[in-house]
């Protein structure tokens, strides 16, 4: 479908829901739409930003504040180093795990969920045990969990031929199908426990720790669906399961997601926990703020606050003849004042999406090239603030996490199910959509051009399937449009020298931002903010305890 059919499509379902063939049908509840700074960033696009006006100089400067800077950060004061600033362009930190609240609760605008940390997650068990939701040694092969942020049960749900069913993988109809799912199930487990001669897990978190093994780097090269079809497996719903997957995690599908991006998913969590099975999930209302919230307090409490937000920075560049010697120039823009500043840096560690590096370093071809390999995912989330939680059309009780099978978004997550019990009053479902069925192009000129009452009529009208009462319930639904939410973890991009570039331990610069391993999850940001800063501390001398040990 070209760009002009989809828009087309789009304001015509709305056009004709707005006008209304059913006079009983209840207006469009209110609500914003809103989404990353795009004003701000187009600024950067279209190079519209001033010189400097003044200067400042300071040994570490971190660019972005999502959880790859916030992670820097914390390890930094964790350590006792407090000569860092803190750069973010949004109003707020946060990023990809960023929140909203109302009267009713708090809800997501991003991830909303963490998996309970592999062992060899050790610096996302350190951060938990000191937000005191990991209880006992961080380090133990089954740690105990604060039961507030243990997601409740029931879990998960899936609608499917007009009621739900308990879980997410659909149930098979025939033997042949159920033996394809065994068979499947038995070969993620299989590789969930292989391990190479030098003892490294095939597919670990962080992906970093993962073997070198040829035969696993090889998945890089085709994608996940082609994979499944060399195995023999050709079951609809095994490929609807593993689709939903790709989708869920990288806002991708399985015909564009490389096959070791695929199994990854699958096969690299294997985290326990002493009062909770292995897969519970650790959640909230706000989804994975309390997380970045946990990071900035924990940095305020060390060293005093470091971040400046509505801050962009536009250029890079070594300092010239007549600046300080042996630092970075960067320039930023401090909108809310409508000036610019440039800080003289000993050390950068950039956290913030590789996607703006053609535009923001000077005489850095190779990574402009580099950047330029990566593809990027549009993502939408809308909250919708119900008076009571809706009717259900039949089936398996309501859950956290809400999917639909042939629905166009992900489904919807329950911001009050923490409450531990169906809750009777109000609520907020937090519905996702990723844009695996469009090039990335076209899914970023749907979020520009489609209005939130177009959105908001699609959204209602996808889940009157499963909640016949849901518009007359809605109060509230809000929009939030994130053009470049993720990178695409497609083939070649895992094991390619692009990717590679970004590793380096350069000697002013550094990278921290989850898109250095190649996709977006929580473990990969902070593990790759708290290598940069480790690398950070050691080329200052600066003594600390490792976290990633």
């Amino acid at each position: 479908m070209d760009r002009r059919r989809f828009l087309g499509s789009v304001a015509a379902a709305g056009a004709a829901s707005l006008t209304g063939c059913d006079g009983a049908r209840p207006p469009l509840p209110p609500g914003e739409l809103l989404g990353t700074s795009l004003a701000t960033g187009h600024r950067l696009r279209d190079r519209q930003l001033a010189t400097p006006g003044e200067t400042r100089e300071v040994p570490v400067l971190i660019v972005g504040a999502g959880i790859g800077g916030l992670a820097a950060g914390w390890k930094l004061a964790r350590s006792g180093f407090a000569d860092f600033l803190l750069l973010e362009l949004e109003d707020e930190v946060g990023g990809n795990a960023r929140a909203g609240r109302n009267a009713v609760s708090a809800y997501p605008w991003g991830a909303h969920y963490l998996p309970l940390p592999t062992r060899e997650a050790t610096a996302v068990r350190e951060l938990l045990a000191e937000l005191g939701v990991l209880q006992g040694d961080p380090r133990a092969l089954q740690p105990e969990y604060d039961e507030r942020y243990l997601c409740a049960t029931p879990q998960e749900r899936l609608y499917r031929d007009g009621r739900w069913h308990e879980g997410i993988v659909p149930q098979a109809g025939g033997a042949a199908e159920r033996a394809q799912y065994a068979r499947f199930f038995a070969q993620m487990e299989a590789f969930r426990h292989r391990r190479d001669s030098a003892g490294r897990r095939a597919f670990a978190l962080p992906m970093a720790l993962s073997s070198r093994d040829a035969d696993l780097l090889a998945l890089d090269t085709i994608s996940m669906r082609d994979w499944l079809l060399a195995q023999g497996f050709t079951s609809p719903e095994l490929h609807w399961y593993v689709n939903y997957a790709c989708r869920d995690d990288y806002g991708s599908n399985s015909a564009t997601v490389s096959a070791w991006a695929g199994i990854h998913y699958f096969a690299c969590r294997d985290g326990e926990a002493r009062n909770a099975s292995s897969d519970t999930v650790l959640t909230a209302p706000a989804g994975n703020a309390w997380l970045a919230a946990g990071m900035r307090r924990s940095i305020d409490e060390r060293v005093g606050e470091r971040s400046l937000t509505g801050a962009l920075a536009f250029r890079v560049a070594p300092a010239d003849d007549r600046q300080p010697a042996g630092k970075l120039a960067i320039d930023v823009w401090l909108a809310d004042e409508g000036r610019t500043l440039r800080v003289f840096a000993e050390q950068l560690i950039w956290a913030a999406p590789l996607f703006l590096v053609p535009y923001v370093f000077i005489g850095e071809p190779a990574l402009h090239a580099a950047a330029r390999a990566y593809s990027y995912a549009p993502w939408l989330v809308a909250n919708l603030t119900l008076s009571r939680f809706p009717k259900d059309r039949h089936g398996a009780p309501a859950a956290w996490d809400n999917v639909l099978y042939d629905g166009s978004g992900l489904g919807y997550v329950v911001a009050t199910h923490q409450q531990m019990r169906l809750w009777p009053g109000a609520t907020v479902l937090t519905w996702y959509r990723a844009f695996d069925d469009f090039s990335p192009p076209l899914g970023r000129a749907a979020l520009r051009d489609t209005t939130r009452a177009a959105w908001a009529e699609q959204i209602l009208a996808e889940l009157e399937r499963p909640h016949a009462n849901i518009r007359q319930l809605t109060t509230r639904l809000d929009v939030f449009r994130n053009g470049h939410a993720m990178a695409r973890p497609v083939p070649g991009l895992i094991t390619g020298a692009a990717r590679q570039q970004f590793t380096v331990d350069r000697r002013r610069l550094l990278f921290a931002h989850a898109d250095v391993s190649g996709f977006s999850l929580f473990e990969e940001a902070q593990y790759r903010g708290v290598l940069a800063a480790e690398r950070t501390l050691r080329r200052l001398d600066v003594p600390f305890e490792t976290s990633l040990e």
